[in-house]
C-alpha cells in the first residue's frame, strides 16, 4: 500500500506481561514458532511507513536482538508510566515527522494488513475535515478485562473508560477498545502533553486522547473490526494458545489452497519458514520447523517431526520418523520409526 499521506508505525512492546506468569517479555513468548511481536511487524510492513519504531523497555536488549531481521527503530521507556507516557517517549524520534502515526500493540499476533489498510483508509477519509484521530474498536460477547467505548448518539467515539474505572452501567457496554489509533502527528503529542495521571493506576493512559480529542472539538472516527478474535491481545498462556491455533489454522489453509494435502489439519504444523511442493500428503500430528524443503508428490506418515532437512521429490516417510538437519534424495522410502540426524 503506497500512502501519498506519510505514515509512521508505532509499536508498544515495553511490558513485562504479568499474566503471563513468565520471566520471559510478553512480545518475545511464541506463536506459532516466532515471537508474537513478529507477527505484528509483518502485519504493518505492506503498509510501507516511513518509520517503524518499537517501544522497549522489560528485557530491552532480548527484545531488541529478536529485531535484527526488521527495519526498526527501538525506543526505551525506561519508566512503566503507562501506554500514554511510552507513545510520548518517541516525540524526538518523530520530531521531523508530519502525517499519520498509527499506534499498536506489540501482544496482537492475530492483525491482519488488510484490515490495517482498511483502518487507515477510513481515516484518510476523515482527517482533511475534523477527525485528527480514529480508533479501532469491535465488540465482544465478554468485554471483560478491556476498555469501554462511549459514544455519541451518531456513533462518534466519546472517551474511553479503562477496566478499573468503569461503573457498574459503563460495563455492561460491551464494544471495546482494541488498542489500535491513528492520529495525526501534530494533534498526537499536543494531546499526549494533557494526559494526566488522575486514574485508579496513577498511569499515563493512551486512551485519555480520544476525550481530548473531543474537547477540542474534534470528532472521533471508529474502525469497528469485523473479526474480534483478532483484535485481541495475547495476555495468558491460555490466550497464547488459542492465537497459536489461529495462525496454525491460516498456515494449513493456504497449504492446502497450494496443493498440499492434509488428512488431520488441526493436528498438523508446517512453520512459516518451511516449503512444501505440490501433491504432497501430510498424516495427523506431522510436524515440520525449520528451514526445511519438501519436493513434490511426498507422504509423510503420521507423527512425524522434520527440522531444518531437504526432502527430496516421491519420498516417503515411515510413521513417527524423525529428520534433523537431514537430506532425503528423490524416491526415497523411510520405514517407520526412522531417526536421521539424531541420537534417540
Amino acid at each position: 500500500m503506497n500512502n501519498k499521506h506519510p505514515l509512521a508505525v508505532v509499536i508498544l512492546a515495553a511490558g513485562k506481561g504479568t499474566r503471563m506468569k513468565s520471566s520471559r517479555a510478553k512480545v518475545l513468548h511464541e506463536v506459532f514458532y516466532r515471537p508474537m511481536l513478529h507477527h505484528v511487524l509483518d502485519a504493518v510492513a505492506p503498509l510501507q511507513a516511513q518509520k517503524t519504531i518499537v517501544i522497549v523497555g522489560h528485557q530491552k536488549a532480548l527484545v531488541e536482538d529478536s529485531l535484527e531481521s526488521y527495519e526498526v527503530i527501538c525506543c526505551e521507556q525506561r519508566e512503566q508510566n503507562g501506554t500514554g507516557h511510552a507513545v510520548l517517549c518517541t516525540r524526538h524520534l518523530l520530531a521531523d515527522f508530519s502525517g499519520t502515526v498509527m499506534i499498536l500493540c506489540g501482544d496482537s499476533p492475530l492483525l491482519l494488513p488488510e484490515h490495517l489498510q482498511q483502518m487507515l483508509q477510513r481515516h484518510a477519509s476523515k482527517r482533511a475535515s475534523d477527525s485528527p484521530l480514529s480508533i479501532l474498536t469491535t465488540t465482544l460477547a465478554d468485554p471483560t478485562n478491556y476498555g469501554r467505548i462511549i459514544s455519541d448518539a451518531q456513533g462518534a467515539a466519546l472517551r474511553v473508560v479503562e477496566e478499573k474505572d468503569c461503573s457498574a452501567e459503563q460495563r455492561a457496554i460491551r464494544e471495546i477498545n482494541g488498542g489500535i489509533y491513528c492520529a495525526e502527528s501534530g494533534f498526537l503529542f499536543d494531546a499526549l502533553d494533557r494526559v494526566t495521571t488522575d486514574n485508579s493506576q496513577g498511569e499515563m493512559y493512551l486512551t485519555d486522547i480520544v476525550s481530548i480529542a473531543v474537547q477540542c472539538g474534534f470528532r472521533v472516527q471508529k474502525y469497528e473490526h469485523p473479526h474480534p478474535e483478532h483484535v485481541l491481545g495475547v495476555n495468558s498462556k491460555v490466550e497464547l494458545a488459542l492465537a497459536h491455533r489461529e495462525i496454525q489454522r491460516r498456515r494449513n489453509l493456504e497449504l492446502m489452497a497450494a496443493g498440499v494435502t492434509m488428512l488431520e489439519p488441526d493436528s498438523t504444523a508446517v512453520a512459516p519458514p518451511v516449503t512444501i511442493g505440490a501433491d504432497c500428503s501430510l498424516a495427523g500430528g506431522v510436524t515440520i520447523v525449520g528451514r526445511t524443503v519438501i519436493g513434490h508428490g511426498c507422504v509423510i506418515e503420521p507423527g512425524v517431526f522434520i527440522s531444518n532437512s531437504t526432502i527430496g521429490n516421491g519420498v516417503h516417510i515411515g510413521a513417527n520418523s524423525v529428520l534433523l538437519d537431514s537430506n532425503v534424495d528423490d524416491g526415497v522410502a523411510l520405514a517407520p520409526l526412522t531417526s536421521l540426524g539424531a541420537r534417540i
